[in-house]
């Protein structure tokens, strides 16, 4: 059974960037542990709550065929740092499927795994990820090698299809 790490502020994650990714690939039959700073029950921005499987330090790359990050207003105030930049490193290093929506693809960059990389962010969060060295091309979900941004909300079920689909 594949296995996704889906990373979630504990406060303020954004709803549908988290649900909608995870419907559709346990629906494909994918295993996704919700990680965040936290255990216990995390707040989204609106009223979703999520069920935190396992902490930050918890997490080993190695034990996942993918690892994403979910936006939304907290997401920068609780994943981008370098505890996190860590882990999504080693996971690149060990080729695995890595994934951000919304602002999150901005702790990509600070992590250094966008360069001379096509991707997409909220239009926020467009000057990091220039800055870090990435195209940033504007488009609702980019891919680039093993590497799946989606711009926000509203792209969140096509961004969910194109993890699982990498994932196949």
């Amino acid at each position: 059974m594949k296995k996704v790490a889906m990373f979630i502020a504990f406060q303020g994650f954004r709803d549908e960037e988290y649900t909608e990714p995870k419907k559709i690939l346990e629906a494909a039959g994918i295993k996704v542990d919700t990680v965040s700073t936290a255990k216990g029950q995390a707040k989204g921005k609106f009223r979703a709550l999520a069920q935190v499987d396992k902490v930050i330090d918890e997490i080993n790359p190695a034990d996942y065929d993918a690892l994403a990050l979910v936006g939304g207003p907290g997401a920068l105030e609780h994943l981008d740092n370098q505890k996190v930049y860590a882990i999504f490193k080693k996971a690149e290093g060990l080729g695995k499927l890595i994934g951000a929506i919304c602002i999150a693809p901005v702790v990509l960059a600070h992590a250094g795994l966008l360069k001379n990389k096509k991707a997409t962010v909220w239009p926020d969060g467009s000057g990091e990820l220039e800055k870090a060295g990435a195209e940033y091309t504007g488009a609702e979900v980019e891919i680039d090698g093993k590497i799946i941004t989606a711009s926000g909300p509203i792209p969140a079920r096509a961004y969910g299809r194109a993890l699982m689909e990498a994932l196949k």
